[in-house]
């Protein structure tokens, strides 16, 4: 598995090269660039779908400039959370995302990717319990995909959003 930093937002569209403005629904998408991982931000109207070599995608909503900053749950809630969706088959995708997050914000670290009949499957370490998880890999459907953001940010921000 090879590490890679995520840039910021350009704030501007890739493809019309316009500034995105405060509020606007856009789409970001990690590219893989030779040896670069490069991040491309799209409004909605030049949004043509993920490209092919695509390492992963999202939609986002451009931040006002007096928009209170997200106030995310303590480390120990989400730890908690993603503990009681262990074996929760009809919530392997929420478990899934909410590791990715917790990958991002380093509360877990991956470890290795494994195979087996099952398919790919993740293991994750968290310092802080020090302790050792293994995480089937299951992309959310695309409909799914707005259910499991909203779950999330109801539970790990509050509602806030």
């Amino acid at each position: 598995m090879q590490d890679f930093e995520v840039q910021r937002c350009t704030r501007r569209c890739a493809a019309s090269e316009r500034d995105l403005q405060a509020g606007e629904t856009f789409y970001s998408v990690l590219v893989a660039q030779d040896a670069d991982v490069t991040r491309l931000d799209y409004s909605v109207s030049a949004w043509e779908g993920a490209p092919e070599n695509a390492l992963g995608w999202w939609k986002s909503q451009m931040p006002c400039a007096d928009a209170r900053k997200l106030n995310w749950a303590p480390n120990d809630v989400m730890l908690h959370y993603f503990e009681q969706l262990e074996g929760q088959e009809e919530k392997a995708d929420v478990r899934y995302v909410l590791t990715l997050l917790m990958i991002r914000r380093r509360i877990l670290r991956l470890e290795d990717t494994e195979y087996d009949e099952q398919g790919e499957c993740m293991v994750v370490y968290c310092p802080r319990k020090e302790s050792e998880f293994r995480v089937t890999v299951v992309a959310p459907e695309e409909a799914r995909i707005v259910q499991i953001q909203d779950e999330l940010s109801q539970l790990l921000t509050g509602g806030e959003q």
